[in-house]
Parts: structure tokens; C-alpha cells; sequence
């Protein structure tokens, strides 16, 4: 019989709980910042902001770490009923398009757009719809990728981020994966 190649599209929101303290508080946007525990009480970085990746700083490093990479660091404690929030405006957006959807935490999940409410044949076209659809609704950008399972997927997805939109479509993974 004939196999259908699945369409799978990863959503990733760009700097998630970073980005929500800049949508929330303006005079945070444009500066670098991370979300976490102060250095004081041994605090790790949950989020950082791309200003602040600028510097080295990412998501699992100690916050005393993050302040000697980038002294001028803001760093705000999360807020996690409010990104939860967010995330459940994005979850109900993706179930207008599907409910085959693999969440992991609160920032990123897998759809699987094989067959879809838009009875949109491009999993590509879905993927931007879905990007809108977030920006429209919540502020905030995501990257997505665009593949035939999983695994290609959240490479795509990282591809060009943020805000991306990246495709690997059949017979692309292998020259992209060299």
C-alpha cells in the first residue's frame, strides 16, 4: 500500500518565560535579562532573553555565573501561573487545527498536521497560520520546523530562530543533517 509521510510541526516560543517578562514589562525589552533565582540562594537561570544570550548566558547556568558574564543582567523571579497561562492561549490554539499534540513543558510541543481541521494540504502553510495565530494572540513570536517526524522537526525548529519558520522536506534530511 501507499505510506503517507506524516507532517509534523514543532513550536518552540522563543525565550518563553524571558520573553512574556519583556511583553508584561516594557522597560525590560531590548535589555538583557533572565528569569531566576538571585545568586544569592544559589539561584539557576531558568530563561534567558537573546540580549542576554549575547553574553553567554543560558537557561541551567548559575545566576552568579550569568552576573560575571553580564554584569548588567536583569534578573526577575518567574512568574509560573502567568506562563502557564500563556501556554494553555497557545494550547488552544493548536487544538483548532489539531489535537494529535505532544506538549514538553510549558514552551514547546509537537503537532502532528497529517490530517487537520484547515484541510490545509502544507504543513509549512499550517506552520505559519499557527505563528500568527500566536503572535495575534499572545505578543509573542515562536519558531516552528517543519518535517516528516519528530526528531527533523525540532532540529527545524531551531534552525532559525527566533521567529523562524524552517522546512526539511523528504529527501532534504540527509544533506541536511551533513
Amino acid at each position: 500500500g501507499l505510506i503517507t509521510l506524516r507532517k509534523i510541526i514543532h513550536v518552540d516560543m522563543d525565550a518563553f518565560f524571558a520573553s512574556v517578562e519583556q511583553l508584561d514589562q516594557p522597560y525590560l525589552r531590548g535589555r538583557p535579562l533572565a528569569v531566576g533565582a538571585p545568586a544569592a540562594k544559589r539561584g539557576v537561570v531558568a530563561a534567558a532573553s537573546y540580549e542576554a544570550r549575547r553574553f553567554g548566558v543560558r537557561s541551567a547556568m548559575p545566576s552568579a555565573e550569568a552576573l560575571r558574564r553580564c554584569p548588567e543582567l536583569i534578573l526577575v523571579p518567574p512568574r509560573f501561573p502567568r506562563y502557564r497561562d500563556i501556554s494553555d492561549k497557545i494550547h488552544r490554539i493548536f487544538h483548532i487545527y489539531t489535537d494529535f499534540i505532544e506538549p514538553v513543558g510549558l514552551d514547546e510541543a509537537w503537532l502532528d498536521v497529517t490530517l487537520n481541521r484547515a484541510q490545509e494540504p502544507s504543513g509549512t502553510r499550517l506552520a505559519q497560520r499557527i505563528k500568527e495565530d500566536i503572535l495575534k494572540q499572545t505578543g509573542l513570536s515562536c519558531s516552528a520546523g517543519v518535517s516528516f517526524n519528530k526528531f527533523l522537526a525540532k532540529i527545524a525548529s531551531n534552525e532559525n530562530k527566533p521567529d523562524g519558520l524552517f522546512v526539511i522536506s523528504p529527501g532534504q534530511e540527509l544533506e541536511f543533517l551533513k
